[in-house]
């Protein structure tokens, strides 16, 4: 009972340490003051946040990145796992998890140089492009890591039976595998989805001068001075890729319990 109460307490203390400064951020965001001083209840910093056209086009930039990271990422790593899953290389699957062990800087870095190799043989420039590209690199072991762990727990027999039954196959894996790996290949989306949208350091190296994201954005502003206006915007990004975070746990117990 001891050792419980003070797991207890060491939890509720490493939670605090953890959510505390954003319960802070929210808090203030609804200050009407400028400074971190509760002068009274007031919207004044969303309006503002909303009015704001760099973070309205930043925010409209990140949207465009993210759907179509995730919508290649998903598709690229739920193949991916599934060659993996039928060759059973141990080999292949570790080099793959290198990107996530490997930092964002140097990942970054590495991607610069490459986008500039090719682009001396070809007329591209840095843009949204660029940023996609990248992000679907490093957002593809995430979904095989996620798929992956679903089909360990699949049965390969349900294959080979609508094999038998006159399916090819394609077949067999969009009808019979493709549904058993729903929950995790949506899983994997929502996590790629909240990676790419949350992501600075590889995106401020192979971004454009036209593809700025809302990280890229808060961060500038965050370095000229304090502006609560980024206190309104932050706490409506965790809010929402906080509720995709339930979603993506949610879908991961219901895949559990099955």
């Amino acid at each position: 009972m001891k050792n419980s109460r003070w797991l207890s307490v060491y939890a509720v203390a490493a939670y605090g340490f953890l959510h505390l400064p954003l319960a802070v951020l929210a808090v203030f965001s609804f200050n009407s003051s400028r400074f971190t001083r509760w002068e009274g209840f007031s919207l004044t910093w969303y309006k503002a946040a909303f009015a704001d056209t760099q973070l309205g086009e930043a925010t409209v930039n990140s949207l465009l990145i993210a759907l179509a990271a995730t919508l290649l990422a998903t598709a690229a790593g739920t193949l991916c796992a599934y060659g993996l899953w039928k060759r059973n290389s141990p080999w292949i699957t570790t080099s793959l998890y290198l990107s996530l062990v490997t930092p964002e800087i140097v990942m970054g870095v590495a991607l610069l140089a490459l986008y500039q190799w090719i682009f001396r043989y070809l007329a591209i420039r840095l843009g949204m492009h660029t940023v996609i590209l990248a992000h679907v690199m490093f957002c593809t072991a995430y979904v095989v890591t996620v798929v992956s762990a679903r089909l360990r727990a699949f049965d390969h027999s349900l294959e080979e039976a609508a094999m038998d039954l006159g399916a090819t196959e394609w077949q067999a894996f969009l009808r019979v595998t493709l549904p058993q790996l729903a929950p995790a290949v949506v899983s994997a989306a929502l996590l790629v989805f909240i990676t790419s949208f949350d992501d600075y350091v590889i995106t401020s190296l192979v971004a454009g001068v036209d593809s700025e994201t809302l990280p890229m954005v808060i961060y500038a502003m965050a370095r000229k001075g304090f502006n609560p206006s980024v206190n309104a915007i932050s706490t409506l990004i965790v809010a929402a890729l906080g509720g995709l975070i339930l979603v993506s746990n949610r879908l991961e117990r219901s895949e559990e319990e099955r």
